[in-house]
């Protein structure tokens, strides 16, 4: 009940003001079909038989399921400068199962500065606001190695101030809320709760040139049911290494994020750059460091890309060898540290053709490197994607 608490006032709303307001309804869709062109076994986890590994949810077998989406948004015009909206989403990665992805109200204070409260999208990347519509983008999907933070909204605040700056378009937006839901740590849902999150993002264009950059700041709380980890914080405690052990565990623990990018529409040349890091701080997951650059062509109804990213989770070398004194403990800690430990770069080319209006088919190639493992993986997926 504490989940639906806003979705449902916010369509309480909509549902009262229904024969007074204006209501527009809007949708948008993705039918996506992939798979891995690799047998994926050997980055399967040798110690664990029910592991099933998969890159973006694919594996050897063709699916059209993982990716593919439906949406509805509800928007009523409550005169008086109040609007309210909803948006309703069933993805075929939770068996198309509704649930509410957006329910806010909106005060249009004057033109520059509007007022809203609810559950909205969180302000992290270039497309976060269509993060979701796969017609807003020319990918199959967004860089995942950027655009890989485990959840995507929050409840709370938002404050939105737009002006001129110049021949610059400015648009600056500060938010505060919370987050509380599982999210997926390194393959596995895990209750979460990001308290006192807030943070600004600042956005701004001229012609066919605009940038951006975002800081967020939380106190985040992740349940960890791992046995081993909790054992070894234990163990750690009842050698009174009690700080040592809290920093393994995540609980209220500092976090930040940064993230900065630009993107070039000059006549048919396509660009788009952005870099992310992402730290929560004193415990067992490390910093993360990611970025991409994709280049893009437009040619008539066609855009043809090439994109590359990188990913880099590691712990600073200070973390290691801190309790040298307890060689079994400190070889433990070292390996839980570094065992999170990722570094992988992707590279992608694809197509996106836009036959509708309102409707346009992609197809993506991607091949997935993982420096750890020293494999790689090639993942192909088509689709169409749909706005009405």
């Amino acid at each position: 009940m504490k989940k639906l608490s806003v979705a449902v006032a916010v369509c309480a709303v909509l549902a009262s003001s229904y024969a007074s307001a204006e209501v527009r309804i809007n949708g948008f869709a993705s039918i996506i079909g992939g798979k891995s062109l690799d047998n994926l076994d050997h980055i399967a986890d040798p110690n664990d038989p029910d592991d099933n590994p998969t890159i973006y949810g694919y594996d050897d077998d063709i699916s059209f399921k993982n990716e593919s989406k439906f949406a509805l948004q509800l928007s009523a015009d409550l005169h008086e400068k109040l609007t309210a909206t909803a948006q309703i989403i069933a993805r075929g990665e939770d068996d198309f199962d509704a649930t509410f992805e957006w329910a806010y109200v909106t005060y249009e204070y004057s033109d520059e500065l509007q007022f809203s409260a609810g559950k909205m999208r969180a302000p992290f990347y270039k497309y976060s606001d269509f993060l979701d519509v796969g017609y807003a983008y020319r990918w199959v999907r967004p860089p995942k190695s950027v655009y890989g933070i485990p959840f995507s909204t929050y409840e709370g605040l938002s404050l939105v101030y737009s002006s001129q700056l110049g021949d610059w378009d400015s648009t600056l937006q500060g938010f505060y809320g919370a987050f509380d839901g599982d999210i997926d740590v390194f393959g596995t849902e895990l209750p979460a709760e990001l308290n006192n999150f807030g943070g600004v993002n600042w956005n701004l264009s001229y012609d066919w040139f605009s940038a951006r950059v975002a800081y967020m700041v939380a106190d985040t709380s992740i349940s960890s049911e791992d046995s081993g980890l909790l054992g070894l914080a234990g163990a750690l405690s009842d050698n009174g290494l009690t700080d040592t052990a809290n920093d393994l565990i995540t609980d209220e623990d500092k976090t930040t994020f940064v993230g900065v990018g630009f993107s070039i529409d000059y006549e048919n040349f396509l660009f788009d750059a952005e870099y992310t890091q992402f730290e929560v701080e004193d415990s067992i997951l490390p910093k993360q460091s990611q970025y991409y650059a994709s280049v893009g062509y437009r040619i008539d109804s066609v855009i043809v890309h090439f994109t590359y990213e990188d990913n880099d989770d590691k712990h600073d070398s200070s973390r290691f060898n801190t309790i040298e004194s307890i060689p079994t403990l400190n070889s433990a800690v070292n390996g839980a540290l570094e065992g999170l430990r990722a570094q992988s770069n992707v590279y992608t080319i694809g197509a996106r053709y836009d036959f509708h209006p309102s409707a346009a088919f992609k197809i993506d190639f991607s091949r997935f490197e993982d420096d750890i493992t020293d494999t790689e993986t090639d993942v192909v997926a088509v689709g169409v994607d749909l706005v009405f």
